[in-house]
């Protein structure tokens, strides 16, 4: 097991695993807009092959509508 952070909520993942994949297994928004890994954004077409790691801090941004 490995220990992130997704969205501030502390968490455990059986391994390190790709972004693409790290959404799947986790709960985060439908809607996701951006991913950030340690205050970096990654590109939507670079989540399937970055790694998430031990101690890693993620975090998945959503459009938030208001008025």
């Amino acid at each position: 097991m490995i220990r992130i952070t997704v969205n501030g909520k502390p968490t455990e993942v059986d391994r390190p695993m790709s972004i693409d994949e790290l959404i799947k297994s986790v709960e985060v928004p439908k809607n996701y807009l951006a991913v950030e890994v340690n205050e970096d954004v990654v590109p939507r077409e670079q989540h399937g092959e970055y790694v998430v790691n031990e101690g890693d801090r993620v975090e998945v941004v959503t459009l938030v509508g208001g008025g």
